[in-house]
């Protein structure tokens, strides 16, 4: 049963005045996210600092973000939640808030105000979007192009995915309809405005999956965001999908010859959720982590490391230089300008309410 708001001040207020006293806590946290690149990012911003400042406190991963529903579902079944904080999209977030698998928080009680004084409320904004989201970046699903397989003219709309005559070549794609259905409507000619009334139709997804079926025997199905980097490295596909800072990686890191298509970039949000029912002690743990993983300069501390737009408000002035590379990252940022002329706002509401359904639809549909 989800914590109600009354229940969650109180118990947020015990914890945080029991954080104080490193005796209460447990010395272990299990981390759940994505690998990778952006995985790597959160070692580097938030983990390892941490440990600087808590010695003896140790930390382990699981890579396990895609599957964070479907997993939790399942620990909470068997009444053994090993998860102390997962890192998830915020539909997911909505989901698991709605089950009661998540733990609901007051933002301006359980993390960090913003230097000047905001409240972590008022710094996060908008971008908490579920009682239980704790937000760290703001993110784009976009696609990286091989430019020597692209020809003379590099593709720089969204529809050039459908487009085997003009781009000839293997596509790399997300084994899941979560934007594949909403690109596949707009170069349908469905207006951007209208996609998700269109999509909440059956008719809407048949027309979605009819335009994927144009494309379907030249897609490469992924299931993780570093397998697309590795496709266009390998020459495997000339074009494909994924999370705009692993592309970042793949281009200014690793030297590839990949070009970025902003174009119909979908926005979303990823942050943290707490499981619902973890023992005091590793609550208080997670509590002390989440406040300091979450605060203004953590959050910009991230984007020297990957290009995702820190969630705080506040965040967004601190933001500089690569870490390791020295280049300005602001320009390589999905909400910059130059990359934000025609995006796509991803729906949170929508795939809580319809992700079930339209999952067991696809994958009827990729199966036949």
């Amino acid at each position: 049963m989800k914590l109600t708001k009354t229940l969650l001040a109180t118990s947020a207020l015990t914890v945080v005045a029991g954080a104080a006293m490193a005796e209460d806590m447990a010395n272990s946290m299990t981390l759940v996210s994505w690998g990778g690149a952006y995985q790597a990012s959160q070692q580097k911003a938030y983990v390892e600092p941490y440990q600087a400042m808590h010695d003896g406190v140790s930390v382990s991963w699981d890579e396990s973000s895609a599957e964070a529903v479907a997993k939790l579902r399942a620990m909470n079944e068997a009444g053994n939640v090993t998860w102390d904080l997962v890192d998830v999209v915020a539909a997911d977030a909505i989901r698991l808030c709605d089950e009661g698998l998540a733990m609901e928080i007051d933002a301006d009680e359980v993390l960090a105000a913003a230097p000047d004084g905001t409240s972590a409320s008022d710094d996060f904004g908008d971008l908490l979007v579920s009682d239980c989201f704790i937000p760290q970046i703001v993110y784009s699903t976009t696609f990286g192009y091989r430019t020597d397989l692209v020809g003379d003219t590099p593709p720089s709309d969204i529809c050039a995915v459908f487009d085997l005559e003009t781009y000839p070549g293997k596509r790399a794609l997300e084994k899941r309809p979560i934007n594949n259905m909403e690109w596949a409507l707009l170069c349908d000619g469905v207006a951007k405005a209208d996609v998700y009334d269109v999509l909440e139709t059956p008719e809407g997804q048949d027309k979605a999956l009819a335009k994927l079926d144009t494309i379907k025997d030249s897609v490469v199905w992924w299931n993780a965001g570093a397998d697309t980097p590795q496709l266009l490295a390998d020459g495997e596909v000339v074009m494909g999908s994924t999370y705009n800072g692993r592309l970042f990686a793949a281009i200014e890191e690793q030297g590839q010859p990949i070009g970025m298509l902003w174009d119909a970039q979908v926005f979303d949000l990823d942050g943290w959720i707490i499981p619902a029912g973890l023992p005091e002690d590793r609550l208080a743990r997670v509590m002390d982590f989440v406040k300091f993983a979450t605060d203004t300069q953590r959050l910009a501390d991230q984007a020297k490391y990957i290009s995702y737009g820190p969630a705080r408000a506040s965040s967004a002035p601190l933001v500089g230089k690569h870490a390791d590379l020295g280049i300005d990252m602001a320009p390589h940022m999905p909400t910059d300008p130059n990359n934000a002329k025609n995006t796509f706002l991803y729906n949170y509401e929508f795939w809580a309410d319809y992700r079930d359904d339209i999952d067991a639809k696809f994958q009827a549909w990729l199966a036949q």
